[in-house]
């Protein structure tokens, strides 16, 4: 038995049912190859970026695993000229995450959060869990809620 994640103990303070998902932490994994291994549609698989804007906010953007973040775009959804990746340095101490745990739910600093209208058209979508290692599954329509999450249009085909 895995233990459980801040995640999934912030997910059930909201009622909100969820899916426990383990795989062995590899830092070398996809997204895309997580979703496999964890038997799930490619396309219901996000992970979370996290940006700065012009204004010196953060944002974070739920992207399908895999696709990217267009920056143009996602600064036009969070209302700013321009938005840049945040450095790897500063996830941790923004977010209180490490790259490939960064979850939506429970990040140290508030920051809108954003995930791409696709998900708008699965049933439930999937995500960190909130450490390497760990995923949840939830319905959609309750991440959208616990996550305070804007949909919009942002993501795109890898170059």
């Amino acid at each position: 038995m895995e233990t459980k994640t801040n995640v999934m103990r912030l997910l059930e303070q909201a009622h909100v049912k969820y899916v426990p998902h383990f795989y062995k932490a590899d830092p070398t994994l996809t997204g895309a190859q997580i979703a496999q291994i964890l038997g799930e549609r490619i396309e219901t698989v996000f992970k979370t970026l996290v940006a700065q804007g012009k204004s010196g906010d953060y944002f974070a953007f739920l992207v399908p695993v895999a696709k990217e973040l267009d920056l143009k775009k996602a600064a036009s959804a969070a209302g700013e000229k321009s938005i840049e990746m945040l450095p790897l340095k500063k996830l941790l101490p923004v977010t209180g995450y490490v790259h490939g745990g960064c979850s939506p739910i429970g990040m140290k600093k508030r920051m809108r959060h954003f995930i791409d209208s696709t998900a708008l058209s699965f049933g439930s979508i999937s995500f960190s869990g909130g450490r390497v290692g760990a995923q949840v599954t939830v319905k959609t329509t309750d991440a959208l809620k616990v996550a305070e999450l804007i949909p919009a249009s942002f993501a795109k085909d890898p170059d």
